[in-house]
């Protein structure tokens, strides 16, 4: 693919590696590299990023059609690939509305994708870091109505904030802007399988890349302190309300995360 002027192609991005490790196009070879890197050290990477994908999916599915959630603020977008939240929140409600965010400029590029709407709904993209929520809750109030539940989305995004309690406040801060009935919908990669931790380590040392932060299911749990816990709470990716999937069941897959309600 060519090269955009704002992409730094010398460095791997997190978005980047992510699409590379789905099958997609959008990387480069740095990113592709850092990629391989990891699944040297931890085969299983790729399994980690389907079952990861395939939950959001799940989790969409369920909010939009069962906790009639028609909002959607998706933070740390990454690139678009199959079953973007719109498209699968808009094809059980076509109504429904989403905003993605994220601070990639290759994201940016190809925001075209991820805009496509039903007329009903309405899909935007800001370019925006989570560490600034109340930039992000500005900008998104242009296209969401936050008088009317919201499904936040903060899915594989937390472990880049290297500090656990900012990334507490960075989630506080974001649903104390949001009514009752909301929902809060997170994983992060884990610390449950070595093999993910030393990958993960040696990804960060070795890079240059923003650093990513595995952390253990009881701090990922502690995003949803103060909400009601959906069962089956917090648990292994594959785990949360799993249903079939083309990729049959996996190996230990060290990502976990679950979805809690404002009450």
């Amino acid at each position: 693919m060519s090269k955009d002027p704002g992409i730094d192609t010398t460095v791997p991005h997190s978005a980047r590696v992510w699409n590379y490790l789905l099958g997609g196009k959008d990387n480069y070879p740095v990113d592709q590299a850092a990629g391989d890197a990891v699944c040297q050290v931890f085969p299983g990477m790729v399994d980690l990023t389907r079952h990861s994908r395939y939950m959001l999916a799940r989790v969409v599915r369920y909010l939009a059609a069962d906790a009639g959630i028609r909002q959607f603020l998706d933070i740390g977008t990454g690139l678009p690939t199959v079953d973007n939240t719109h498209e699968v929140a808009q094809r059980i409600a076509p109504e429904s509305r989403i905003v993605y965010v994220d601070n990639d400029p290759l994201v940016l590029v190809h925001a075209q994708a991820l805009l496509t709407s039903t007329p009903e709904g309405a899909t935007d993209y800001i370019q925006a870091d989570v560490r600034d929520p109340e930039a992000i809750l500005e900008q998104a109030a242009k296209t969401l109505d936050f008088s009317r539940p919201v499904g936040l989305m903060l899915m594989g995004i937390l472990g880049l904030v290297a500090d656990h309690d900012e990334a507490l406040s960075i989630v506080d801060r974001l649903m104390s802007a949001l009514p009752s009935g909301s929902h809060l919908a997170v994983y992060d990669g884990t610390d449950v399988d070595p093999g993910y931790v030393e990958a993960i380590r040696r990804y960060n040392s070795g890079t240059g890349a923003v650093p990513y932060t595995p952390r253990s299911i009881e701090q990922i749990a502690r995003y949803l302190d103060g909400l009601e816990v959906l069962e089956p709470g917090v648990v292994l990716v594959p785990d949360w309300r799993p249903d079939p999937n083309p990729f049959g069941d996996p190996p230990l897959v060290s990502c976990a995360g679950g979805v809690g309600r404002k009450t």
